[in-house]
C-alpha cells in the first residue's frame, strides 16, 4: 500500500488529498523537487531542498519547517513505503485561500511527498537512444519569473511535450527566443562535439539541474573539455553524440533529431562512459534512509 505524506501526516494513497482552493490547484501556486533515491540513499538530497527552498523564496512562500525537517519527511516517506530505490516528489504550494490571486489569504503552506518507482522511459530507449523533435514552443524567461524557479506549473513544459508526442519523438529540444538551444521538456541537454561535452549556457534560461552538474562535474574529472556555450540546431544536428539528463529521465541518449542522425544513430562513447561513471556515483553517495 503506497503512503503519502501530507501536512504532518502519513495517509493511504486513497486518503491522500488537499482542497480544491488550495492555490496550487487553482493557479500552479506551488514549488517542487524530483527526487531520486538509490540503494537506499537519496540522491544529493540536500541540494535538491536547498533549490526547493530557494524557490519558495523567489516567490513569498514560506515553508514553515526546516531544510533538516523536510529531509526526514523525504526519508520517512521511502521508509513508510519500504522502498531503498524511488523516485520522490515534493511538492510545497501555497495552501487553500479564495477564488482571488491574493497570496496573503491563503493561511497554511501545504506540504506533500509521495515516493514511488518511476521508469520515464522503457529500457530499450536507455539501450538505443531517443528521437527528439524541435518544439515551437519557446523557453520562457526570466523577465516574469526566473528560470531557477521549479514551480508547479509546467504547462510551458507540458506544451511541448505534445509537440514531440505529434511528431512521433519521445522528447523535444526547446529554443529560446533568439534561436539558442535550452533544454528538453523536462530535462536539460547535451551534446559532444570532437571530444568537447557541451551544454546550453545557463544564461539561455534554462533550469540547472542537479544531475545536470553531477554529469559536468564527472565529465570534468574523466578529462573531456565542458563548455557551458550557446548552440543552435546546426550544432544539435551536426553534433557526434547528444544525451539528455534529469531526475526523472536520468541519463539516456539521443539519436536522433527533427530527422536528422546523431552520430551514426547510436548512443556514443562519452555519452556511454558517462552513463556508465553516473550509474556509480549514484550508488555511491546519498541520504541515508536506513540509519
Amino acid at each position: 500500500m503506497t503512503v503519502v505524506y501530507v501536512n504532518g501526516e502519513f495517509l493511504p494513497k486513497e486518503e491522500a488529498k488537499v482542497s480544491v482552493f488550495d492555490h496550487g490547484f487553482l493557479y500552479g501556486d506551488g514549488v517542487f523537487e524530483g527526487i531520486r533515491a538509490y540503494a537506499g540513499r537519496i540522491f544529493r538530497l540536500e541540494e535538491h531542498i536547498d533549490r526547493l527552498y530557494d524557490s519558495a523564496k523567489a516567490i513569498w512562500l514560506d515553508i514553515p519547517i526546516s531544510k533538516k525537517e523536510m529531509m526526514e519527511v523525504c526519508a520517512e516517506t521511502c521508509r513508510r513505503n519500504q522502498l531503498k530505490d524511488a523516485y520522490i516528489r515534493l511538492v510545497v504550494s501555497r495552501g487553500v485561500g479564495d477564488l482571488g490571486l491574493d497570496p496573503r489569504n491563503c493561511k497554511k503552506t501545504t506540504i506533500v511527498c509521495i515516493a514511488d518507482q518511476i521508469a520515464l522511459y522503457p529500457e530499450e530507449f536507455y539501450k538505443k537512444g531517443l528521437k527528439a523533435a524541435t518544439a515551437a514552443t519557446r523557453k520562457n524567461y526570466g523577465e516574469v519569473l526566473p528560470p531557477q524557479v521549479k514551480t508547479c506549473n509546467y504547462l510551458p513544459n507540458i506544451m511541448a511535450k505534445i509537440e514531440s508526442v505529434v511528431a512521433g519523438a519521445q522528447e523535444c529540444f526547446c529554443m529560446s527566443r533568439e534561436g539558442y538551444l535550452t533544454e528538453g521538456s523536462g530535462d536539460n541537454v547535451f551534446l559532444v562535439k570532437k571530444g568537447v561535452v557541451k551544454t546550453p549556457h545557463p544564461a539561455t534560461g534554462i533550469l540547472i539541474g542537479v544531475t545536470r552538474n553531477a554529469i559536468i562535474e564527472l565529465a570534468k574529472k574523466l578529462g573531456y573539455p565542458v563548455e557551458e556555450t550557446f548552440l543552435t540546431r546546426y550544432d544539435v544536428y551536426t553534433a557526434d553524440e547528444a544525451f539528455v539528463t534529469g531526475t526523472a529521465a536520468e541519463m539516456v541518449a539521443v539519436v536522433e533529431v527533427d530527422g536528422r542522425k546523431i552520430g551514426d544513430g547510436k548512443p556514443g562513447p562519452v555519452t556511454e562512459k558517462l552513463r556508465e561513471e553516473f550509474r556509480k556515483l549514484v550508488l555511491s553517495e546519498g541520504y541515508p534512509i536506513y540509519k
